[in-house]
């Protein structure tokens, strides 16, 4: 049987792991969302990491970052490869029904791959980030007969929330029937899944991260703007821009100078600024675009007050958990958000404020209270979100399922 022990240093045998995924970084820096790489990258000490993710327009097929090698798949002409970027699978779909056309090459690209890496003689153990369509995908070949390595699924939230049906819950319960663990990133994503049948004991809630330790941290020698408002995401519905955009007048009536910043991309991006100007708002609101994270902490430490007013959307889709919360409130910055299931998973933290999801006279006045009697947050609150922390509970989650099937394949 093989040792995937945790005490092998990084030049030892280390078991390869093979990680599937929609989102990820066309190249360093980019501005889409970086998690599943932010913990790839924090596995590489412990695993020989390949991230197997679809192309974009403008990135290298292969590559190496960061220590983890990354192929990218082709499924369509490069100009077309748009299913993913800016606003992710499900809002591109809604939006922009041809995308539909898209979807079999997506698929199919994904699943050649698959069929070449996740043999269990080129993989110890696959990492599937979201149920539908990564982790289905590698349940489908072993129904098929194909020898896969065994596989860890991890839910996100819009694969959860937003997929749903009669049919797409018995795709989801045969994905999660064939994984050796799934996982989640809040509790309440855990009840939804263990109401399909899934044993409790298959299921751990283990969140995303942050760099608390070498980006968001607090600067003192930064002077905040009493009068600043930040909002950091995709333009997408379930992020409840609309809502903050129609609360600003109620705030500017006792706060004439306050000023919205919005750093982000995405679909709405277009009818949140005809809001604005319907609103006559363009003085009191600047879009910033997308921002890389490395430059992200700058806006959190000289913003007054965060605001992430989550909504769950028309399709059921609503946040994970919301880790710009936590980028916010590591950076001293005090937070406003809206209390839904997944946020609950912060607890209670040093100036962090909830309120009503889409209750726009319930915002403005949360808003007005933190910025008339803001409080610093605390951050030992916070520890159990750093990505050291995180990363090394996914990794005995990776280890332990390599070393079952191994077992199991000794016949042990």
């Amino acid at each position: 049987m093989q040792d995937f022990s945790d005490s092998k240093p990084k030049g030892a045998h280390r078991p390869r792991l093979l990680v599937l995924t929609s989102t990820y970084p066309r190249w360093a820096g980019d501005s889409e969302p970086g998690f599943v790489h932010e913990l790839s990258r924090r596995l590489t000490d412990k695993f020989q990491v390949t991230v197997l993710c679809p192309h974009a327009c403008g990135a290298l097929p292969t590559e190496q970052l960061d220590g983890v090698k990354v192929i990218r798949y082709r499924y369509a002409p490069e100009r077309w490869e748009r299913l993913v970027n800016n606003g992710g699978i499900v809002t591109n779909l809604k939006r922009h029904p041809w995308m539909f056309f898209l979807l079999p090459g997506f698929i199919l690209g994904q699943l050649f791959w698959l069929y070449k890496l996740g043999h269990r003689r080129n993989t110890d153990v696959i990492h599937a980030h979201w149920l539908i369509p990564q982790g289905f995908l590698v349940a489908f070949l072993m129904a098929l007969g194909r020898k896969m390595a065994p596989f860890v699924v991890t839910s996100h939230g819009a694969d959860l929330f937003a997929l749903r049906g009669k049919l797409l819950t018995k795709i989801k319960q045969f994905t999660l029937a064939r994984s050796a663990a799934a996982t989640v990133v809040s509790n309440a994503m855990k009840t939804m899944i263990a109401a399909m049948g899934i044993p409790q004991e298959k299921i751990a809630v283990e969140s995303m991260g942050i760099d608390l330790q070498n980006r968001f941290y607090p600067d003192p020698v930064i002077q905040r703007n009493p009068d600043e408002l930040l909002f950091v995401g995709r333009l997408v519905e379930k992020k409840g821009l609309r809502y903050l955009i129609e609360a600003l007048p109620h705030i500017l009536q006792q706060r004439p100078n306050v000023r919205l910043t919005i750093a982000g991309f995405g679909p709405e991006l277009s009818l949140c600024k005809q809001q604005v100007e319907k609103l006559n708002l363009s003085a009191h609101v600047d879009f910033i675009g997308a921002v890389p994270q490395a430059d992200l902490p700058s806006l959190y430490r000289r913003a007054a007050v965060f605001v992430a007013p989550f909504i769950q959307a028309a399709s059921g889709d609503q946040e994970g958990l919301g880790l710009v919360v936590l980028e916010a409130l590591g950076c001293g910055c005090p937070a406003v958000i809206s209390d839904l299931p997944a946020t609950r998973e912060f607890g209670e933290i040093r100036g962090l404020c909830r309120t009503p999801p889409a209750n726009i006279e319930m915002l403005a006045q949360t808003i007005l209270d933190q910025l008339q009697n803001p409080a610093t947050p605390g951050r030992s609150a916070l520890m159990r979100f750093d990505w050291q922390h995180r990363a090394d509970c996914y990794s005995d989650i990776l280890l332990k399922s390599a070393n079952k099937c191994s077992s199991s394949n000794m016949g042990i």
